[in-house]
């Protein structure tokens, strides 16, 4: 799956710590194989618990996963959008931890 970051997302990722950069790069390869079984199926597909990815509650359009589960744990948003000749894409939104919620 293609992707696209936001300044946000790219401003996150610097801020986190090189052993978090290589945990949530290591999570992405994953990731994106989900990513691309979402959108194959049409939204019918069943999320790797690992990842524990979920539309946020209080974001509508926006998706929160999990890479990691140490402490602190890693967490991630992202949406899916749609390009003018109708490709699915991520758009990486925030990284860090559990604080990138207040402003997904």
């Amino acid at each position: 799956m293609k992707y696209e970051r936001t300044p946000r997302f790219d401003a996150d990722f610097k801020a986190l710590s090189p052993e978090h950069q290589r945990m949530f790069r290591e999570a992405v390869p994953d990731f994106a194989a989900a990513c691309d079984a979402y959108v194959a199926t049409g939204g019918q597909y069943t999320w790797p618990r690992k990842l524990r990815v979920a539309p946020m509650k209080h974001a509508p359009g926006i998706w929160e996963m999990t890479w990691s589960f140490a402490s602190p744990d890693g967490r991630a948003t992202f949406a899916f959008t749609t390009t003018a000749d109708g490709e699915t894409r991520l758009l990486w939104r925030r990284v860090g931890y559990h604080g990138i919620y207040k402003n997904p």
